[in-house]
């Protein structure tokens, strides 16, 4: 399905022409992945996803944030990807980036800021 989604927002880019220079996509999976089939033969309901940026201000072409690998060592619980990147991180810098807006403290309750990850231009 990944190939379905690339081929999707590589459309939307081209259509968008001159107006992708100022657009931004997100993407993000729904929930976690396991790295083993769970009882229902599938991936669903662990840990650590993973998000796609697609626009004018991305510095696209990287894997941004840290890959720990699929060793059973690396992975949660010894079964789930791990999680490396709060997707709140992501979320604030894009708002911040693209909206110009100051992601206020109650916006994410309990939430610390970490370290930008400077994906956007």
């Amino acid at each position: 399905m990944l190939a379905h989604l690339g081929d999707s927002l590589a459309a939307f880019a081209t259509d968008l022409g001159p107006h992708f220079a100022r657009t931004f996509v997100l993407t993000m999976t729904g929930f976690g992945r396991t790295c083993q089939e769970n009882g229902n033969t599938g991936t669903g309901h662990g840990h650590g996803g993973a998000m796609f940026a697609l626009g004018g201000k991305v510095k696209g072409g990287k894997v941004w944030g840290r890959w720990p690998g699929l060793a059973e060592n690396s992975l949660y619980e010894g079964r789930d990807l791990a999680v490396t990147t709060d997707f709140r991180d992501v979320f604030a810098e894009a708002l911040e980036s693209q909206l110009g807006f100051e992601v206020p403290r109650a916006f994410f309750p309990q939430f610390q800021r970490g370290k930008a990850l400077g994906f956007l231009r």
